[in-house]
């Protein structure tokens, strides 16, 4: 049974997953503040009104707020003329058409009574009729004189446009919150002009400043026209404990002066006159000039605990999402970057391993294998041939020395008794000789009982008991009574049943030595070669051993 250890990437031997995991949660706890992800949020609605002032002499013509100025062309907006065509005293009457190569003739033939189109002035009346000494044309019925098609004057005519002012009056309402708010604040000084250092929130703006701050020339671009935008942000927290709702300014331009298609903002208008005898007269007027668009966005924010908690709860899942999708990498067989070796070691820090309810616990140990193997399933065949599960421990070998170890495991290990059912010497002298199927090492002996099938090692090869090391940590009478008298400083090595202690002693001696664990004592196996060479050493008097108890 496999249990997750909730611990397992917080360790030291695991960095990769606090990198993974710490790292995150300090940068989540970052955007929380720094975004304000617990409050509430509202986008903002949003009214403006404009003044624009100046006055400017083209001429001998003075011009105010009220002929530069036009309604609005869109909302939010205001319009400023900066340069103009003018065709002036127009009547309803006929005349010859501008000549466009479209519109050259030199008989009635070339013109077509009640023709239009969107480059006519006019609808022709099928006549074609002088322009000038050298150029006629089809004749039209429209206002007459029509209007010349030619450039932009330069420079412009009201190139002193640049030191008008415009007042810009920017109520804004949150509804959410309830929250109304304009840009007009009570210390407001009817004399202050925008300047984004020393007045950042004054509200009159220079037209000049303007397009000098997005790097625009105002006299260039004041001959054919443009669109800029005032853009105002409005970024509102409303908490208690730090309010702060204020606009900021910026600008850009908003069309492309590279364009050689329509090139800057224009459009035309007429003002309408009656002569001496009451006719109907009037002069057209292209007009050039800069739109100014009044952009307004913003948010505002205030503490909601909803917000909090789906916040946090979101962040909770993001990172069980992120600790599934790790897992996954790793653990896939379809990611060669994840190799098998990579894969056991990420198991064995994530994954605990637990023995089951029901099933009877072993442990063994063979010398080939550099791992101790539980067993945690009924055995249905010899334990021999049982894989298990390989478990990673450390193995000291100094402890052999350390007395509290040696007191620890006395009463863990005692648990461990003769793991063969009773038999006499004689039967022992008769079956030694039969070799069991499932020995290795070729010293094992004979046994019905399937959780005694047990050799030293998983492959052919020598047995254990040949090791010097063997004789002299399990088998050596010396250290076996120092390791008695160890504990029991007063033991008297002349009584009868010494045997039986020395023996039960080798027994404690090889488990401390193959399995190095007192936890896994007590229910760890002692291979059926190791186990006979320890009873042929200190043999019990009446020739019986007890078998192994399953726990």
């Amino acid at each position: 049974m496999d249990i997750e250890k909730d611990t397992s990437l917080f360790t030291a031997d695991n960095l990769a997953g606090r990198q993974i995991l710490d790292f995150p949660s300090s940068g989540q706890c970052f955007a929380l503040v720094t975004n304000r992800l617990y409050q509430g949020k509202e986008s903002v609605i949003s009214s403006v009104h404009t003044k624009v002032k100046g006055v400017s002499q083209a001429g001998s013509r003075i011009w105010d707020t009220a002929e530069y100025t036009i309604p609005m062309q869109g909302r939010d907006t205001f319009f400023v003329i900066t340069n103009i065509i003018t065709t002036e005293k127009q009547t309803q009457r006929v005349c010859p058409e501008y000549p466009i190569a479209k519109y050259v003739c030199s008989s009635d033939k070339h013109c077509v009574q009640g023709r239009t189109d969107s480059l006519s002035n006019g609808i022709q009346t099928g006549k074609c009729v002088q322009y000038n000494a050298t150029i006629k044309t089809c004749e039209v019925s429209a206002w007459c004189p029509v209007e010349s098609v030619k450039g932009a004057p330069t420079p412009a005519l009201l190139r002193s446009a640049e030191n008008f002012t415009v007042l810009i009056k920017n109520n804004i309402h949150f509804p959410k919150f309830n929250y109304t708010a304009n840009n007009i604040l009570p210390k407001f000084n009817i004399t202050c002009t925008f300047n984004k250092i020393t007045a950042p929130t004054c509200p009159i703006f220079r037209l000049g400043d303007i397009l000098q701050t997005t790097g625009e020339n105002f006299s260039d671009m004041a001959v054919q026209g443009g669109i800029m935008g005032i853009e105002i942000n409005w970024d509102c927290n409303l908490d208690k404990w730090f309010h702060r709702c204020s606009p900021k300014y910026s600008f850009r331009r908003l069309d492309d002066k590279t364009t050689k298609d329509y090139p800057g903002y224009n459009f035309r208008f007429a003002k309408y006159f009656k002569d001496a005898n009451g006719k109907e007269e009037r002069t057209l007027i292209k007009a050039y000039g800069i739109r100014f668009d009044i952009l307004v966005f913003g948010t505002a924010g205030k503490f909601d605990f909803v917000e909090l908690v789906v916040y946090i709860g979101s962040t909770l899942s993001y990172f069980g999402l992120a600790v599934f999708i790790i897992d996954f990498l790793i653990t896939s067989n379809i990611f060669p970057c994840c190799k098998s070796p990579v894969k056991e070691y990420y198991y064995r820090k994530k994954y605990e391993t637990m023995p089951g309810p029901k099933a009877t616990v072993i442990y063994v140990s063979y010398v080939d294998k550099p791992h101790v193997i539980l067993v945690d399933k009924p055995l249905d065949k010899s334990l021999q041939n049982i894989k298990g599960q390989a478990l990673e421990l450390q193995i000291y070998p100094e402890e052999f020395t350390d007395t509290t170890k040696h007191s620890s495991q006395a009463s863990a290990l005692a648990k461990a008794q003769e793991l063969q059912p009773l038999q006499s010497k004689g039967q022992e002298a008769s079956s030694s000789h039969r070799l069991p199927s499932w020995c290795c090492c070729g010293k094992c002996q004979q046994t019905e009982a399937l959780w005694e099938q047990l050799c030293c090692r998983r492959k052919n090869g020598t047995c254990i008991t040949a090791s010097p090391l063997f004789e002299q940590l399990v088998l050596s009478r010396s250290t076996l009574e120092f390791t008695l008298l160890y504990k029991e400083p007063l033991l008297d090595l002349n009584t009868e049943t010494l045997n039986n202690r020395l023996r039960h002693c080798a027994y404690k001696q090889y488990i401390h030595w193959r399995f190095g664990s007192a936890e896994l004592a007590g229910r760890a196996l002692i291979p059926s070669c190791c186990r006979w060479k320890i009873r042929e050493a200190y043999p019990s008097e009446d020739g019986k051993y007890s078998g192994f108890k399953k726990r």
